[in-house]
């Protein structure tokens, strides 16, 4: 039993130590500005971005000759006159076709390419990058002539397949930059622990490295579909019959010297950008990490 002097004698216990204070929450300038000073602009911008959609989908669903600001009554007659007598379906097809083709094409070089200058050292690495840097700044315009007489002596004028190889001639510099600095993302040791447990480089690419660039790859994917779906000047100089056209050279068609059926005109491009639209739709959550992580060598 402890005794009243032996209490007495006991050391008291030490005091606590105040907390810290916490470092106050930084204000960041957008959150002193009112709101309006935010959705004001955004609002014009809204605006001034979906005025040409409304305009485009009232040229094609509201009948011909008429002058309302609201399309009604509603008339679907544009789009049957496209598709049936422009040949539009054959056109989107052929666009599917060039578009599926090049995005393949585009993926599976500029993956071999940018493995290449990602994981291994080579004398002329740094003038093989420099010179598909300064490849962008060539146009396609300049492209044009090398290109057809190559064609010609091969004998592929008017085929899908000449424009499936120039849009992936020219989607390959870029996807390989941004294919390589994907790879770089991915730690190197992933790939020793793979051969550690005996893979190969070629297993070792497939299961560790493959997956880890599915929103690269699509990133790059989606980039080379929709410039070859788009792009006007291959097409239109590399394919001669009407039954290999593609969308944008359809497109063109609609539009003569003397006259322009608007309501034509309207729904062709309505055709032409829904589906990419829905595509975009779908993979916009790759796409933004892909672009993100291929940015910046990691």
């Amino acid at each position: 039993m402890i005794t009243k002097e032996a209490a007495q004698a006991a050391p008291a216990p030490a005091p606590t130590a105040p907390e810290p204070p916490r470092p106050a929450k930084r204000r960041r300038a957008w959150d002193e500005a009112p709101r309006w000073q935010i959705y004001l602009p955004l609002g014009i911008y809204l605006v001034f971005t979906l005025i040409p959609f409304y305009w485009i989908l009232l040229f094609a669903l509201r009948p011909a000759g008429s002058t309302s600001l609201v399309p009604w009554p509603m008339t679907f007659v544009h789009f049957e006159k496209v598709w049936t007598d422009r040949s539009f379906g054959t056109f989107f097809y052929n666009s599917v076709l060039v578009g599926v083709a090049t995005l393949i094409t585009t993926t599976l070089v500029a993956l071999a390419g940018g493995y290449a200058l990602a994981r291994f050292d080579f004398k002329i690495k740094r003038a093989f990058m420099l010179g598909l840097l300064c490849s962008q700044f060539v146009p396609g315009a300049l492209l044009l002539v090398p290109l057809f007489e190559i064609f010609a002596e091969l004998q592929m004028i008017n085929s899908l397949g000449s424009v499936i190889i120039a849009e992936t001639v020219f989607q390959l510099p870029l996807s390989m930059i941004l294919i390589s600095n994907f790879i770089k993302n991915v730690p190197y040791s992933l790939e020793e622990a793979a051969w550690v447990d005996g893979c190969n480089r070629m297993t070792s690419f497939r299961i560790v490295v493959l997956p880890l660039l599915r929103p690269g790859l699509i990133a790059v994917g989606s980039f080379a579909f929709v410039h070859s779906w788009n792009h006007f000047l291959f097409a239109l100089m590399f394919l001669n019959n009407q039954e290999k056209q593609t969308i944008p050279v359809g497109l063109n068609t609609l539009m003569s010297a003397d006259s322009v059926d608007l309501g034509a005109l309207a729904a062709g491009g309505i055709i032409a950008a829904v589906p990419v639209v829905i595509v975009f739709a779908f993979i916009q959550k790759w796409l933004i990490t892909g672009f993100s992580a291929g940015a910046v060598k990691g």
